[in-house]
């Protein structure tokens, strides 16, 4: 969640997955929970950019930043005035 948030706030996006093993695929229902719940504890950071999608025996999510989230670049230092 951490790294999740410290990605938006930089400006990048995030995907991540839930991967199911073995017979854990019949449980698809709750791999999806689980992203939706990381999508919102994330939702003041960034907006769904795909909703859970199951590829194989991964689901994944794609979270872009918000647009009013990005850092602005370093202020340019005030010149001096000297008198």
């Amino acid at each position: 969640m951490k790294h999740a948030i410290k990605f938006l706030e930089e400006g990048a996006k995030v995907k991540a997955y839930v991967h199911f093993r073995g017979r854990a695929i019949a449980y698809k229902e709750k791999g999806e929970i689980i992203l939706l719940k990381f999508a919102q504890e994330l939702q003041e950071y960034g907006k769904v950019e795909m909703l859970p999608k199951l590829e194989g025996n991964r689901m994944f999510i794609h979270l872009a930043p918000l647009p009013n989230l990005k850092k602005p670049a370093k202020p340019a230092k005030k010149e001096e005035e000297t008198e």
